[in-house]
């Protein structure tokens, strides 16, 4: 029976943490403020908790309930106030900005200068004399503005006119046909079996992926079984 409560207890902590997260908004790590992961954290080791507490299962979703409260109402609260958003959230630190370290604010950071260099080669930046400033966000990332001249060269730059990019199409996922996503694309079956049929692909089952791209025209993919013996990385 103890068995059977901790299943019923694991699959309910399962559902009610998809649900609070879901109501606390998606966040991939790198988006979240310090407060955010810890809270995040908390509440995981409460459903942990939640899901083997065989005398009072009850208070530990009480608790993961308060925790997810919590969270949305701050976050609606760093929404409405600026006051409040650099309190829970913190403000952006510049660490680097023209020609100048600024070792107070790394500190602050509790970022070194071996790490903060290491930040900048991993964003490709191996010569501190072509960046304009370098920024610590909120969430921990480093943000880099490189210098006029070193920064690449736009369309706008060459005073060329370029056409809007429009986003692309799946219109085939898995053998299975998005139809939904060819309608929106303005173009129906009979156009689809032609564009495959000069791609020279005849049914759906044997075509892994398509899209039509930002050009309007068909991308396909062959569904292969075949396993690759050859890997260039080994």
């Amino acid at each position: 029976m103890n068995i059977l409560y901790v299943i019923l207890t694991s699959i309910c902590s399962i559902i009610a943490l998809f649900v609070l997260t879901k109501l606390m908004g998606n966040r991939q790590l790198s988006q979240m403020s310090m407060f955010d992961y810890i809270n995040g954290i908390t509440i995981g080791s409460i459903a942990a908790e939640f899901a083997t507490n065989l005398e009072n299962p009850l208070h530990s979703f009480t608790a993961m309930v308060v925790y997810a409260l919590a969270a949305i109402g701050i976050s609606l609260c760093t929404c409405h106030s600026i006051k409040l958003r650099k309190f829970f959230n913190g403000q952006p630190l510049v660490l680097y900005s023209h020609n100048k370290l600024y070792k107070k604010n790394l500190a602050c950071a509790k970022m070194d200068i071996n790490e903060f260099l290491t930040q900048c080669r991993i964003a490709g930046y191996f010569d501190l004399n072509q960046l304009e400033s370098a920024i610590l966000e909120t969430n921990g990332q480093v943000s880099f503005l490189p210098l006029a001249e070193q920064r690449p060269i736009t369309a706008s730059d060459l005073g060329v006119t370029l056409q809007p990019e429009v986003l692309p199409y799946y219109v085939v996922l898995d053998g299975k046909l998005i139809d939904a996503n060819l309608q929106a694309s303005g173009r129906d079956e009979k156009w689809l079996e032609k564009e495959l049929h000069a791609l020279g692909m005849t049914q759906l089952s044997d075509i892994f992926f398509a899209a039509i791209d930002t050009k309007g025209k068909l991308y396909a993919i062959p569904m292969l079984e075949e396993k690759r013996q050859h890997n260039c990385f080994e």
